[in-house]
């Protein structure tokens, strides 16, 4: 199983962090290993000290493929979730800083948690997703999938030039704006519509 993710897929998100919009996909990916399992605690790296949230819709790939058009890509999954993409912002900024790969920021273990799953047979349009993030009780992130500088069908063309998606394989397609620092004792709750899918306590 593979976890790709896809950067700056939002404009104020990119301008938030300094970054330029991208013209094309920023593509990055998680192992296996990065995967919070179900039931499992989410604990603070002892590695970093600026530990940040960053929520963004999860598809669920359902077919096989490599080289899909976009007309066709909507085939290939067929499940919507909300997760959390944790960084060590710190490591991060430090990395890029020298101009090198981000996996020591992003794709460590366990910092890839997905919430419940929801049918894309359920949802009305998916070209407008409300989805959210609270820390404490507090509102932190909100997006819409109609925000995306690449959709969903874009998205999943777009990686499988590249790679062969396979049944089970997760795409994270982008954080929008409101990033921040989460610490131990915090509260996460994520959200798509008003359906609480993702909870989780940073201990």
């Amino acid at each position: 199983m593979k976890i790709f993710c896809v950067g700056r897929n939002y404009v104020a998100h990119a301008k938030e962090l300094g970054n330029e919009v991208p013209e094309e996909p920023i593509v990055f990916m998680k192992p296996k290993s990065a995967l919070l399992q179900a039931h499992t605690p989410f604990y603070y790296p002892e590695f970093t000290n600026e530990l940040h949230y960053e929520c963004e819709l999860v598809l669920r790939i359902s077919k096989n493929g490599k080289y899909i058009q976009d007309r066709f890509a909507s085939k290939y999954y067929d499940a919507v979730t909300v997760g959390i993409d944790f960084t060590a912002r710190d490591i991060q900024n430090e990395l890029k800083e020298k101009g090198l790969p981000w996996e020591k920021a992003k794709a460590w273990d366990n910092s890839a948690v997905i919430g419940k799953w929801i049918p894309l047979t359920n949802i009305k349009n998916k070209k407008d997703i409300n989805f959210c993030l609270y820390k404490n009780k507090e509102l932190v992130q909100q997006g819409n999938s109609g925000l995306m500088l690449n959709n969903f069908d874009k998205v999943v063309a777009y990686i499988s030039n590249y790679f062969s998606v396979n049944i089970g394989d997760l795409v994270f397609t982008g954080t929008p704006a409101g990033v921040g620092e989460c610490v131990v004792g915090d509260e996460l709750e994520a959200f798509i519509e008003d359906d609480s899918l993702l909870s989780l306590e940073i201990k």
